[in-house]
Parts: structure tokens; C-alpha cells; sequence
């Protein structure tokens, strides 16, 4: 089977890494950016845009370019590769892909068409303090709409959303979901560890529309299980980094008069996180193919053995990459330490290892038993 990419798709490749390559290749524009709310470059963003990156995953009818996971990921693992801090994954693969499935014609026309053209910035409020399958968010049918109460905490870049996809509980049971204006609700944002940007989003009977009708469940799961497999190659692009980054501080920092790629134990390590790095490349390359063709079974199991693997693997890579950096791996002013908080960032955006582990294990009963003998 041929894993190489195609003329088009190493075209597409190559534009976006020119193009966030310029903003931030130079680490400390990076920290520039994300220092000062929204958390991004508002003109990257509409830059991203004008290439068609922001509506790649969506039908050419809804504004996009029609684009399959495979390009999507390519995009995924080029913003990883330079931290960008632009909402890609949350607003346009999250957010996006939601109203792309559950929305209607107009609604998709309206909010995907608005998104692709970098107009607006979608958000996804799911996530609650509460920490239980059940929405604390409640939905109540208000005149011809709805309106909701409740608060959501984290939302990722809640804060600068224009528009809000919500979750919220049905009055007849199930999770629905809704469109909300940014500005009808009450927001309180801040900076996470990895430099990204995240709120407190409360909603006191604020008006919603409803998007698709009834319970939504199928299509979160389905939506979010997509989201971690291109989580996945956004963390396969900050591994390259970190070690590349780290290969080639061994071969240039000297220690006894000697260059530290000298010794061999180190050597061995650095193998390790190659090693690490290329078993994530495979299984989150399968998982981006099983998103493009596979059953809605199928797409779930390889999101969450991508993602156990990304979660083992961001650990082993970022650990080691401070490690082998020694004390200036620590220092907030180099880079590999950022390469750590955003991969742990990644790994508990939606379900870490451990839960990717207890998902995959309730499953074990599943699987025909076979006969080592047969």
C-alpha cells in the first residue's frame, strides 16, 4: 500500500507550512502572539481563509472545498509542527464538523460558509465541571426557539467565539445541540498551560436555535472521535519537532570537549523517541484512512487506539526531549518546553490515555476468541 502523498496533497503541504512557517518558524513570534488575547493571529486566520484551509473538511455547496481527511490531517500536523495557536482543531474540525453533520441546509450554508471565509470563529461548548455523561445544561423550549441555562467550563477560545455550538440537555431526554450568539452569554476567558486560550461560558435563558432536531449523541460521539484522530496529527507534527529539535542540540552541544551525541547511552535514548514518534506516524496514519472509509464502529475503535498511542507516545518524546535538553529544557524561553505542554495539552483535550484505555478494554469482550492452536 502506497502511504506517500500525492502531487496535490504535498502541494497543499508545502503552502501551508510556507505560510505558518513565516509567522511563526521564529519560536518567539509564537510567544508574542499568544501572550495577548485573542491568543492568535487574527490575520493568519483570515490568511488560512483566503487559501481555503478553513474550509477544507466541508462540501463545496456549504462554502468549502470539499477536501477529505487525509488533507485535513496534512493541515493538522503542519500546525502542530509550529504550535500554531490558531483554532483550527476546535472551531473548524470540532465546532465546524458538528454543524456540518447535524445542521440544515441553510444553517450549514450560513455558519460553515461564514467560518471557511475566516468571518467568524466557532466554538464548541460541551465540557461541564460536573464531570457526568449528563448535560448540566439544560434546554427549554421558549416561543417558536429555545433558550438555555447552565454554564460550560472549558471551552476552547470560548471567549473570542462568534458563534457557540452548544450541547445541552433535552426536556425529553438525549443531548441536543444549538446554535448560540457569543455575545448573548456571559464569558470569562483565560490562558491555558500550553499557551492556548479557554472560558467559562454561562448561559441564563439565552435564546437558541436548534440545530438538527432531537437527540444529537450519535453525532457528538461520531464528531469528537473524528477530532481526535486529527488531535493525533497535529501531536505527530510537535513530535517531529521535538525531536528534530533535540537531535540536533546532541549533535551540536559539547560536554568534556566531545558533541553529547558521543555517548551512547544518549544515542540510545534519542532511538527511543524515534521509535516512539514512528509508531505514532503509522497508527495515527491508519486511524486518519479509517476516518475517510470506515464504519462509524470502526472510526471509534481507531480514534481511541490513535489516541492511547499519541498519549504514550507525547509523554515519552516530550519527557525526553527536556530531559536530553538538561536545564535549558526547562526554561520557558526555549521551545521544547512548550512542545511538552502542548502535547499534554492534546492528550487531555478529549479523554486521555487512561480513558482511551477503559474505553478499549470495556470492548475486549467484543472480539471472537481464537484458537492459538487452530
Amino acid at each position: 500500500m502506497d502511504f506517500t502523498y500525492d502531487d496535490e496533497q504535498q502541494a497543499l503541504r508545502d503552502a501551508v507550512r510556507g505560510l505558518v512557517g513565516k509567522k511563526y518558524a521564529d519560536f518567539e513570534n509564537r510567544r508574542r502572539t499568544v501572550a495577548d488575547d485573542p491568543g492568535f493571529d487574527e490575520d493568519l486566520w483570515k490568511a488560512l481563509a483566503e487559501m481555503g484551509i478553513l474550509g477544507l473538511p466541508f462540501d463545496e455547496e456549504d462554502g468549502g472545498t470539499g477536501a477529505g481527511p487525509v488533507e485535513t490531517s496534512i493541515v493538522a500536523q503542519e500546525l502542530g509542527r509550529v504550535l500554531a495557536p490558531e483554532p483550527f482543531l476546535s472551531s473548524v474540525v470540532l465546532a465546524g464538523g458538528l454543524v456540518a453533520m447535524a445542521g440544515s441546509d441553510e444553517q450549514r450554508a450560513e455558519v460553515l460558509g461564514a467560518l471557511s471565509a475566516g468571518e467568524i470563529v466557532l466554538a464548541f461548548a460541551h465540557d461541564e465541571l460536573t464531570g457526568t455523561e449528563t448535560r448540566a445544561v439544560t434546554a427549554t423550549e421558549s416561543g417558536d426557539g429555545w433558550s438555555l441555562t447552565g454554564v460550560k467550563e472549558p471551552v476552547l477560545h470560548g471567549a473570542r467565539a462568534d458563534r457557540l455550538v452548544v450541547s445541552a440537555a433535552l426536556p425529553e431526554g438525549g443531548t441536543g445541540l444549538f446554535l448560540v450568539d457569543g455575545s448573548a452569554t456571559t464569558r470569562t476567558g483565560y490562558a491555558t498551560y500550553d499557551g492556548g486560550r479557554a472560558a467559562r461560558v454561562t448561559f441564563d435563558a439565552t435564546p437558541a436555535v436548534a440545530l438538527g432536531e432531537g437527540d444529537q449523541s450519535t453525532v457528538i460521539a461520531l464528531v469528537l472521535d473524528g477530532t481526535r484522530v486529527m488531535a493525533g496529527n497535529q501531536a505527530v507534527g510537535a513530535m517531529e519537532v521535538a525531536l528534530e529539535t533535540t537531535t540536533a542540540y546532541l549533535k551540536s552541544r559539547k560536554q568534556f570537549g566531545v558533541t553529547l551525541n558521543t555517548f551512547q547511552a544518549l544515542n540510545f535514548r534519542a532511538a527511543d523517541m524515534y521509535v516512539s514518534l514512528e509508531l505514532t506516524k503509522s497508527i495515527v496514519a491508519w486511524a486518519t484512512m479509517v476516518l475517510a472509509e470506515g464504519t462509524p464502529e470502526e472510526v471509534t475503535d481507531a480514534a481511541a487506539r490513535a489516541s492511547l498511542q499519541v498519549s504514550r507516545a507525547g509523554r515519552h518524546v516530550g519527557q525526553e526531549a527536556i530531559q536530553l535538553h538538561g536545564g535549558i529544557g526547562m526554561t520557558a524561553e526555549y521551545s521544547v518546553g512548550s512542545y511538552t505542554s502542548h502535547l499534554t495539552a492534546l492528550d487531555h483535550m478529549f479523554g486521555d490515555g487512561n480513558h482511551h484505555v477503559r474505553a478499549l478494554a470495556s470492548r475486549v469482550g467484543d472480539y471472537d476468541e481464537v484458537d492459538p492452536l487452530a
